[in-house]
Parts: structure tokens; C-alpha cells; sequence
């Protein structure tokens, strides 16, 4: 019954996104209809055009076929009919952050499978439901792509937020079983995927948002030629309106051709055409006001950009360095101390770039295709270029923090702090030795500090009887003088604290 109350609200979800996304793009084609066309608008068209686009934002491409009356007026017949493919991302951004929320709650409610199953079920409904009442001939899809994008898009991000919830939190099925298969080779293992994918979020949000900066510079930069495009089309506030509206609608798109921009590749816009640091060669734009940010300064400075993946793979092996160390800190021996530390760092470090590369291939996919006839057909990054460079750049940024040696004492350091609380065996003979040395008392007895809990608070005791009677006394660490407790009385008597349960070290 519990579970069928997950299924029921997943669903709800489900059908609200749907609803909500249409509704995003019908209020402002509503508002076209009104004030733009008047009595003139044909009312029948308004939801055909609005399942069009709300599926041509999920990814569907679309077959543009001009009608009669726009080619007896003038253009072109080889430009009546072509691909639309360019997709406005925001759509399926909305959607994805919908469908992560709505996995992460199914999963704490420890059923984010049923969850996404019922996602499925609902969002392919609505997207065949959209598919079969907005058909129309000017705008024309591919039936099961029009019926599997839409689906496809919230059901995996239902998918991504079920089982990194799952994976934070347990859900005593799939993930749990995976997470004790990968226990069962060895601690430090057990962190290399929580450590990889950590770093890979990482490092792509940093991509996201170095792209998003720089498209804020470049449109910054392009003002002037943005409103000048603006005022060229002779445009009323109605149009203003909706022109800005999908500009917005198309703003992660834009986002994403400057991350392509800034790990070096840069995008197309035609065929022929590249727009990267190292210089902008396109020929006639649409006077879309966006495109007037597109960069055409030429300088070889202009390659320090490629510098931010790098910065962005340090970042992230950074993060992921201080786990994987206190991990290989308690691997079980001192001879294998060295491969238990570094493998584990090699493979994260490879599988970042990995992971990285593929996310932006998939981003550079996604926002690249067909804008319109001609050399319009090839517009957007090239999703093989783009990802063998950010794997790269990624790759060599984290293998700087990943792999560089560790200081002395550093292990040491990452295993108290990164790990967490005692564990047997983490501190080493050679370790307690150091912190013996540190109080000065190492050169006289240094075994007794073996079993000792570093941590435990030490109780002064009045001293025993002449008889022998009364606990078994060690004299306390001499303080040095002109440091803090300097004035302590260093024949005072303390108590000697029992051996750690764990401790390897045998009681005097």
C-alpha cells in the first residue's frame, strides 16, 4: 500500500510538469494571438504550435515545411523545407530539476524505483497524448520521438535524483547491494565511485558556470549590436516580448556553446563556420538580437580560457583527495601502503575526465543540430571535439592534485580530519612515535604512549601511599617553559588511561 501511495504521487508529478512546461510556452503564444494578430488569429493553430515547441524543448526534432502562401511570396523553394533540431533548452531544464526533486522523495520514502516506473508511465502518456492532438503539417515530428524524448528526459532525471538520494541515504534494495559489493574489495574502493562522481559534479557545474559568465561577458560586450538588431526589426513591445522570451527559452543553450567556447573546440554556426578563441569565421547570421554577442575579437591571449577545464578537473581532485588518502591510511598493510593509495587515485582521476568528458558530450549533443535551411544546418558544438578536449584539460587538473606526493605527515592529517573517528590500525607506530616526540617524552618512553587514547582527557589523581596502594602512575610529559602550562608540577601523578579496545599495541 505504501508503495502504491509513491507510485500515485510520482505520477502527480509527473502530470504537473507536463502541464506546467505546456502552459510556459501557451501563455505567451496566447498573448501573441491576442495583441499581435487580433481578430485575424487562427485559434485552431495556437495548440499545435504549443505542443511543438514545448516538444521541440524536450529534444524532438522537427520538419519545417512552409506553407503555399509564404513561398508564393517570395522565398525561396529550396528553403520551404528543412530540420529544426536547435533545441530550447530551457524546457528540458525545468523538467530535469522536476524530475530530480520527484526522485529524491521517492527515494526517501525508500521506493525510487516504483517512483520512476510510474514517471514513465505517466510522462509517456502525456508526451503521446501531445504527439497525437497537436500534429500538424508545418511543424511535423517523428511519432516515437515526439512519444520517447519527452519521456525520456524527466524519467532519467527522476532516475538521477532516486538514486543519489538512495546513495546518501540507503534504501535497503539496489543501491545498498552495490554499495557492499563495492565495500567488500577494500576500503579505499569503496570511495572511488562517491569520490567520482563527487568530482565529476563538480567539475561540470564549474564548466556550467565559468559558460554562463562568459556568455554574460559576451553579451555584455555585444550590447550595442544587440539592440541594434532590436531596433533593425522594427519590432512593437508585443514582439519585443516574445523575441525575449525565446532568447530566454534559449538561454542554456547559449550557455552551453560558451562552455564549448572555453574548452577550446568553440561551435559552428553554418557549414564551414567556427567561432572559438582562436577567432570567429561565419558568414551572414539571421539578425537575431542574441547572435549580435557573438565574439569576433582575434587573439591568441584568448587561449588562456582553456585554462579553466584545467582549473575545474583541480577543483575537483581537490574534493576528492581528502577521502581517497584516509581511505588508503587504513588499508590493511604497511607494504601495499603505497599501491592502496595511489591506484584508487589514478582511477578517479581517469574516470572524472571520463565522466566529465561524456556529461559535456551529452550538453554539446543536445544543444547542437539544425537551425534553419541552407548552412543552417550545421549549428553548435561538436560533441566529439568538445569532449576529448574537456577530458583532457579535466584530466590533467585533477591528476595534479590527485596524484601529487603527500607531504610528511600529511596521511596522517587526512585520515583524522577526512575519515572521521578512530579507527584500529589508522594511526601507525611511526605516527604515535611523532606525536610522542612532540611532548618531549619519546626518548624515554616511548612505548607506553602506544596504547594510549590521544584523544581521552587526562585526570590528575592525588598521589599513591607509601604502602604502594592506588593506581598505576606514569609521570606527565614535561611541559616546555614559556608555553602554556609551563607551571605545571611535572612530578604530579596522572592517570594512566586503559588501552583502546582496538589498539594493536600489547599492554605493558
Amino acid at each position: 500500500m505504501y508503495r502504491v501511495l509513491v507510485a500515485l504521487l510520482c505520477a502527480l508529478d509527473a502530470a504537473i510538469a507536463a502541464a506546467v512546461g505546456l502552459a510556459m510556452v501557451a501563455a505567451p503564444l496566447t498573448l501573441l494571438w491576442v495583441f499581435g494578430m487580433g481578430s485575424a488569429a487562427d485559434w485552431a493553430a495556437l495548440w499545435p504550435a504549443t505542443g511543438a515547441i514545448w516538444q521541440l524543448g524536450h529534444l524532438v526534432p522537427m520538419q519545417i515545411t512552409l506553407p503555399a502562401e509564404l513561398i508564393a511570396a517570395g522565398i525561396p523553394v529550396d528553403a520551404a523545407s528543412f530540420p529544426l533540431s536547435v533545441a530550447p533548452l530551457a524546457l528540458a531544464v525545468f523538467s530535469a530539476v522536476f524530475g530530480l526533486r520527484s526522485g529524491a522523495r521517492a527515494a526517501r520514502a525508500g521506493a525510487w524505483l516504483t517512483g520512476a516506473a510510474s514517471a514513465l508511465a505517466v510522462s509517456a502518456a502525456a508526451s503521446t497524448l501531445v504527439a497525437l492532438t497537436s500534429a500538424n503539417p508545418v511543424a511535423a515530428p517523428v511519432l516515437w520521438q515526439a512519444i520517447l524524448y519527452p519521456a525520456a528526459v524527466y524519467t532519467i532525471a527522476v532516475l538521477a535524483g532516486g538514486i543519489a538520494c538512495a546513495w546518501n541515504e540507503g534504501d535497503d534494495g539496489i543501491v545498498d547491494a552495490v554499495r557492499d559489493a563495492l565495500a567488500a574489495h577494500g576500503r579505499p574502493w569503496a570511495h572511488v565511485v562517491e569520490a567520482t562522481v563527487r568530482a565529476s559534479i563538480i567539475a561540470a557545474a564549474v564548466l556550467v558556470g565559468a559558460g554562463a559568465i562568459a556568455f554574460a561577458v559576451a553579451v555584455f560586450a555585444g550590447a550595442g549590436e544587440i539592440i541594434a538588431l532590436f531596433q533593425a526589426g522594427n519590432i512593437d513591445g508585443v514582439g519585443a516580448t516574445i523575441i525575449t522570451l525565446g532568447q530566454l527559452a534559449y538561454l542554456p543553450t547559449l550557455v552551453i556553446w560558451a562552455v564549448a567556447w572555453i574548452a577550446g573546440p568553440g561551435f559552428a554556426f553554418g557549414a564551414g563556420t567556427a567561432v572559438s578563441p582562436v577567432g570567429t569565421e561565419i558568414g551572414p547570421v539571421p539578425g537575431i538580437p542574441v547572435l549580435g554577442a557573438l565574439p569576433e575579437v582575434q587573439s591568441m591571449w584568448l587561449l588562456l580560457v582553456v585554462l579553466i577545464p584545467v582549473a575545474a578537473g583541480a577543483l575537483a581532485g581537490w574534493v576528492a583527495r581528502s577521502d581517497l588518502v584516509a581511505a588508503a591510511d587504513a588499508a590493511a598493510s604497511p607494504a601495499s601502503a603505497s599501491t592502496d593509495r595511489m591506484l584508487p587515485r589514478l582511477v578517479t582521476a581517469l574516470a572524472t575526465a571520463l565522466v566529465v568528458a561524456g556529461i559535456v558530450a551529452g550538453l554539446a549533443v543536445a544543444a547542437s543540430g539544425s537551425l534553419g535551411p541552407g548552412a543552417l544546418v550545421d549549428v553548435g558544438p561538436h560533441a566529439g571535439m568538445v569532449a576529448l578536449a574537456v577530458g583532457a584539460e579535466v584530466l590533467v587538473g585533477a591528476a595534479i592534485l590527485l596524484l601529487a606526493p603527500l607531504r610528511s605527515g600529511g596521511a596522517l592529517a587526512a585520515a583524522t580530519h577526512g575519515a572521521g573517528a578512530w579507527a584500529p590500525g589508522r594511526h601507525s607506530h611511526d605516527d604515535t612515535l611523532r606525536r610522542a616526540e612532540r611532548w618531549g617524552r619519546a626518548h624515554d618512553e616511548p612505548d607506553r604512549w602506544h596504547h594510549l587514547d590521544e584523544t581521552a582527557p587526562i585526570e590528575r589523581v592525588a598521589a599513591p601511599a607509601a604502602t604502594g596502594a592506588g593506581p598505576t602512575t606514569a609521570a606527565a610529559p614535561a611541559s616546555v617553559e614559556g608555553e602554556p602550562g609551563g607551571d605545571t608540577d611535572e612530578t604530579a601523578p596522572i592517570e594512566r588511561l586503559p588501552p583502546h579496545p582496538g589498539s594493536a599495541h600489547p599492554a605493558d
